[in-house]
């Protein structure tokens, strides 16, 4: 499993060029229980969070499978309690559910999850590993139906696969992915 990090800044040291404009060292947010952890490593690195770095924002992220999130306007701890709360950081299952999410929908919308189903955001998303739409049509035809084995030849697996793409199946780098 990938482990997210980030590098916190104050808009306060970054328009100061202080020694703290290029941010805080990489923080590992699956290290940290809640956000006063987070606070205090960055009172322990020089942060006066109470004075000129009041104002954070992410300066870089890593092991993040979206691109199109806005750091700017996202809070530090908005982020961290967002992957807090959906369980993405501790959970390697959730993590791999969460990466082919963000390939097909935004950081927005499992965000909204999130706020609705908190760690059950992932409820309705299946995830269909190392399967194309062959795959997906022969498992889900085999399973309701006895066919037998002579009629393959004449089945086109792959475009009764594809069928599914109207009831929430999409294609992501890994495989097939369903959100109901």
């Amino acid at each position: 499993m990938e482990e997210i990090e980030i590098v916190i800044g104050s808009w306060g040291s970054y328009n100061e060029c202080n020694e703290r404009s290029l941010g805080s060292n990489w923080l590992r947010l699956s290290e940290y229980s809640d956000w006063e952890e987070i606070q205090t490593e960055l009172k322990n690195q020089g942060f006066i969070l109470d004075g000129i770095d009041e104002e954070l924002f992410i300066q870089d992220v890593s092991s993040f499978p979206d691109t199109s999130v806005n750091w700017d306007c996202m809070h530090p701890k908005r982020f961290f309690e967002i992957l807090k709360e959906s369980g993405i950081l501790d959970d390697s299952y959730k993590y791999e559910t969460f990466e082919a999410f963000l390939e097909v929908e935004s950081f927005d919308e499992f965000e909204r999850r999130v706020e609705s189903d908190g760690s059950n955001w992932d409820d309705d998303v299946y995830i269909y590993k190392n399967r194309d739409w062959y795959d997906l049509g022969y498992e889900f035809l085999h399973e309701c139906h006895q066919i037998p084995d002579f009629l393959d030849n004449y089945i086109d697996y792959e475009r009764y696969g594809e069928e599914f793409k109207y009831d929430g199946f999409q294609e992501y780098s890994n495989g097939i992915i369903e959100i109901r």
